[in-house]
């Protein structure tokens, strides 16, 4: 390790506001508020990434990761933007694989001081950590940003350089699949199968999501797990509880919209296959009544469904006022909605859709236009895809990888020609 002097001698504030500046005229600086996360967090878990970048850290035990984009290889020079704000010396490790150097913090310096230089082997995510080793102060420093230069980054680099959108883009780049049912379909039908160790917290892997509404399942926590079923307001009154099933919380939700929303807590897990369907049903009184059903899907396909237990589990009926219709908008999407694990990659596998008509004729739905949200359409990160394996639609999300799929596509996937061993009448 080399060991670097830096000093950082004026408050958060000027840091932000004009060092950082100063320093973007020189290089790009990357901001930790939409670019960092505390991927190994300490036993006290203090230290917290906001908006103006990394504070509260006062743990030897924490790592902080710092992501960004570059279009190839070469030499890359770091540097750290930021005050010291608490003793008048610190040392911290900054680390991109196996090399490392070693910077001192002081109370009386620039804000903006060198780190070093690294050696990029391949274009694409770079992962630069840093870790506090001592402190006189007992606190390492508030840093805002990293500061990069070099022969890596000439031919442009890639990061979340939004300040009003860092929320988004630490939650990172949604995925969706949208798909064209038939006039009238009242039930949709789907399946997803997360593969094994792609189910970090915070993901919603939706399944039958329609114009005013969404059902799938989530990682809740490291203990809890849930399928969601979800129903926006429409403009004039309120979405409004017709039934419920057994052990379904009902609430109310608010933030993107607001609306009804019911969830059984479920212990689902990677590597199984999930049913789901939701119906529409005009009422005869101007409104339409949406509802959900869910369960694991037979390890035999030609098995007995009850025996293999997959019984069908009703989640809730909603009825949505002022609007008679069938299943429109139908589609699917992969999501991270904790911007605290937003570094964590996640995928899913989308397949077996089929359409059932009010007139009871079902229709397998083989293609799906691909598409990702502003954060990826507005390059604040490049890290989703999309594609077919085989007979399933897959989406992939998150974790800083390299091979992003172009949005904006159209895939076809390998028909099943056999139909869901269900029966709607039958439902619960």
């Amino acid at each position: 390790m080399r060991y670097l002097a830096l000093g950082l001698g004026i408050s958060m504030g000027m840091c932000l506001f004009a060092s950082t500046a100063t320093a973007q005229d020189a290089a790009p600086t990357v901001p930790l508020g939409g670019n960092a996360y505390v991927t190994h967090p300490s036993p006290a878990g203090d230290e917290t990434i906001t908006d103006t970048g990394l504070h509260n850290w006062d743990s030897p035990k924490a790592v902080v990761s710092v992501y960004f984009d570059v279009q190839q290889a070469g030499e890359l020079n770091l540097a750290l933007v930021g005050a010291l704000n608490g003793g008048s010396h610190s040392a911290i490790k900054v680390s991109i694989g196996d090399q490392a150097r070693v910077v001192k913090l002081s109370s009386v310096a620039s804000p903006v001081v060198p780190v070093g230089n690294f050696t990029i082997r391949k274009p694409g995510y770079v992962k630069v950590d840093l870790q506090g080793i001592s402190s006189d102060g007992g606190y390492f420093g508030d840093i805002s940003g990293l500061q990069i230069s070099g022969s890596a980054t000439a031919t442009g680099t890639v990061f979340a350089n939004d300040p009003s959108n860092f929320y988004w883009s630490r939650r990172g780049p949604s995925v969706h699949l949208g798909f064209n049912v038939p006039a009238n379909t009242e039930y949709f039908y789907s399946e997803v199968t997360v593969p094994d160790g792609q189910d970090p917290i915070g993901s919603y892997y939706m399944a039958d999501g329609f114009n005013v509404g969404y059902f799938g399942m989530q990682t809740v926590s490291a203990t809890e797990r849930w399928v969601l079923f979800s129903v926006w307001d429409p403009t004039q009154g309120s979405t409004t509880l017709v039934k419920q099933g057994p052990h379904v919380i009902v609430d109310n939700f608010g933030g993107e919209g607001t609306g009804g929303q019911s969830h059984l807590v479920y212990p689902w897990v990677a590597g199984e296959t999930y049913r789901f369907i939701t119906r529409a049903q005009p009422d005869g009184n101007g409104n339409t009544l949406f509802s959900a059903w869910f369960s694991r899907a037979p390890h035999d396909r030609h098995a007995d469904a009850h025996k293999d237990g997959c019984d069908w589990k009703f989640i809730a009926t909603w009825k949505y006022p002022g609007t008679s219709t069938y299943l429109k908008g139908m589609y699917s999407f992969l999501e991270s909605f904790d911007p605290d694990h937003g570094y964590m990659g996640r995928s899913a596998h989308y397949g077996n859709q089929w359409a059932v008509g009010a007139d009871g004729q079902w229709t397998e739905i083989t293609s799906a236009y691909y598409d990702v949200d502003p954060t990826g359409l507005n390059r604040q990160r490049l890290d989703f895809a999309g594609g077919v394996i085989g007979n399933q639609f897959y989406l992939r999300n998150d974790g800083f990888f390299s091979n992003s799929v172009p949005s904006g596509q159209t895939f076809t996937r390998t028909p099943v020609n056999h139909k869901p061993d269900v029966d709607v009448n039958a439902l619960p």
